[in-house]
């Protein structure tokens, strides 16, 4: 697949068949989270992929019922790690290791896209509620949630800003 072309044709998708995720395709997007570019080679970030309707259900609820994540097959928590990150201080607790799980997300996102699936990244959620619902350990940072399956709806591109309004050529 072109990987313009895919980051291009993603779209962030709210509303999923009723369709199991095959294992081996599970097994592709775990490859994608562990794969991308980590600050220093720390890796320090944790994801949980879970499958269970009525647990998914209780995380929409902490996602200020945000119900379509509930909708989907797999919802995956991506967690930072500070005891890992915190060999680069504060920087690497509150920026490297949330730039780490980041990186990850979209990586898995495109693999996603590419065998079928959607998915969206949701940042407005209660951590504390998340953390306690899978019982996250304290040195684990819920930083993103992603319902991912398969898309019933696509909707059209959103807007973008010109490249002139987003990027500035240094030469």
């Amino acid at each position: 697949m072109d990987i313009l072309k895919a980051v291009k044709e993603r779209r962030s998708i709210r509303n999923f068949q009723k369709k199991k995720i095959p294992d081996e395709l599970l097994d592709k997007l775990m490859d994608a989270l562990v794969w991308a570019p980590s600050a220093g080679n720390l890796q320090a970030r944790k994801f949980y992929f879970i499958k269970d309707e009525q647990i998914n259900k209780r995380i929409a609820a902490a996602a200020l019922n945000q119900n379509f994540i509930a909708e989907a097959p797999l919802v995956i928590i991506g967690c930072s790690d500070s005891r890992i990150s915190l060999k680069y201080g504060e920087r690497g607790v509150y920026l490297y290791s949330i730039q780490d799980v980041a990186l990850s997300i979209m990586g898995m996102m495109l693999v996603a896209h590419e065998h079928g699936l959607g998915s969206t990244w949701v940042g407005a959620f209660r951590e504390d509620e998340v953390s306690r619902i899978l019982k996250i350990p304290n040195h684990l940072r819920p930083v993103a949630i992603v319902p991912v399956g398969y898309p019933s709806k696509v909707p059209y591109p959103p807007p973008r800003v010109s490249k002139k309004e987003a990027v500035e050529v240094i030469e």
